[in-house]
Formats: structure tokens, C-alpha cells, sequence
């Protein structure tokens, strides 16, 4: 086994300011090259030798960096209002099967609609035998562009057959579906619970009125479309 030892360079200066000129001069030589890709793709080498100074860096005189992403522009963000309802126009879907639960879920949203400024003659509201039909009524309201958004009011309940699972998805794809086809945001407000009492405490009772929280859904896609995202 070869065997090999390193001495201890001589005190001083000297020896420091050999190696520092040596690395500096690698440095330079370095900094004036490029890395040849085997797709002929060249990509520079940057490297900053110990005399370079904070400027050169892109470092400025605070110690603040002056990267290229700081100097980017903004990026745009766009969001719905819910102070600027007036003038717009909603159609309210409203299924009558479970009443109980579909007309509390109504008043709600009605009474949003008010308190932000949208009047009452800005707004139709359509009733449809079941949450089913939700979905094709909507599409043919959206498609007329009479309005800002459709708001879609149902209540599914869970019964002893599969029956829930049918309406429940089909109510869902149905809304979202007339949304994308008519252009127009069409706001999923169909209760889908397990029990009478969950559907009724969504409908004005301990877990407040989600026919309410819909209609603030509509009145902010509502300004989103109409006031950014017009073609």
C-alpha cells in the first residue's frame, strides 16, 4: 500500500497568497467557458471570483437581491364581488319533492339576494317536479343569456334503495353539465343528506341556511364573469 504525507507549508503570508492567486486564476479561466450538451445546447457558466463585488453579484448597496423574478410584473388576479350586484340577473331552479326542505333553502337565497342589492325583478325563479330535472332546465335558462347565473335549489334524502345514489349523482353532473355547455355559472345548491333532520337543519335550522350560502355563490361568479371574464 502506497503511503504518501503532506507538510506543513511554511508560516506567512506567502503561501495563502499563492493559493488565493492559483483559485482566482481558475475562476477567470472558468468564467469565460460554457457546458457543451451532447444536443449542442449551450449553457453559460457564471461564477463569481473573490474580488467580484456585491454589485456584480446582483446584490444592490441595501443587501437586497436583485433577482429576475423580483422584476417580473404583477401577476393579474380576478375575483367575484359581492358589492357590485346591482344589475345583475339570476334564475332560481327550485325542485318541489322534499318542499319541506326546497322552500326554507329559497326564502334563504331570496332573502340574500335582497340584502345585496339585487331586486326582486332581477330575478325568476323556476319550479321543476325533482331534483332530476334540475340540470336540463338549467342549461336552456343559461343558454337564453338572460342571466348572470342559475342558482339550483333540490333536496336529496337517503332511502332504503339506491335510488338516493342515482338522483344524487345525477342531480350533480346535471348542474355541472349545464354550467359548461350554457357558458354561464350554474350553482350547485342541492342538499344531498341522510336523514330529514340533517336536510332540515340545512335549511334554516342549527347548521344555518345553505340556500343562503348558494345565492352569495351566485352573486360572486355572478360579478367574476360579468365584469373579468366576459369574451
Amino acid at each position: 500500500m502506497a503511503s504518501f504525507s503532506i507538510s506543513a507549508p511554511p508560516s506567512g503570508s506567502g503561501f495563502r497568497l499563492t493559493v488565493s492567486k492559483c483559485i482566482r486564476s481558475s475562476l477567470v479561466y472558468l468564467k469565460s467557458k460554457s457546458v457543451h450538451f451532447s444536443d449542442n445546447t449551450t449553457l453559460p457558466l457564471s461564477f463569481a471570483s473573490p474580488s467580484s463585488t456585491p454589485q456584480e453579484l446582483g446584490i444592490d448597496k441595501k443587501g437586497n437581491s436583485r433577482s429576475s423574478f423580483a422584476q417580473t410584473a404583477a401577476v393579474k388576479q380576478f375575483t367575484g364581488s359581492l358589492t357590485r350586484a346591482e344589475g345583475l340577473r339570476f334564475a332560481v331552479v327550485v325542485a318541489r319533492f322534499n318542499e319541506i326542505v326546497t322552500k326554507p333553502l329559497l326564502e334563504g337565497a331570496l332573502d340574500t339576494f335582497r340584502k345585496y342589492s339585487v331586486r326582486d325583478e332581477d330575478i325568476d325563479v323556476v319550479w321543476v317536479p325533482g331534483s332530476f330535472e334540475i340540470g336540463v332546465v338549467a342549461e336552456r335558462l343559461g343558454k337564453s343569456k338572460k342571466y348572470q347565473a342559475i342558482l339550483c335549489i333540490g333536496a336529496v334524502i337517503r332511502g332504503d334503495t339506491t335510488h338516493y345514489d342515482a338522483v344524487a349523482n345525477s342531480a350533480a353532473s346535471g348542474v355541472l353539465s349545464a354550467g359548461i355547455n350554457s357558458g354561464v355559472p350554474c350553482i350547485f345548491g342541492v342538499l344531498t343528506c341522510d336523514n330529514m333532520d340533517q336536510a332540515l337543519n340545512r335549511a334554516g335550522g342549527k347548521s344555518g341556511n345553505k340556500g343562503a350560502e348558494a345565492a352569495l355563490t351566485a352573486i360572486e361568479m355572478a360579478s367574476l364573469f360579468e365584469h373579468h371574464l366576459v369574451q
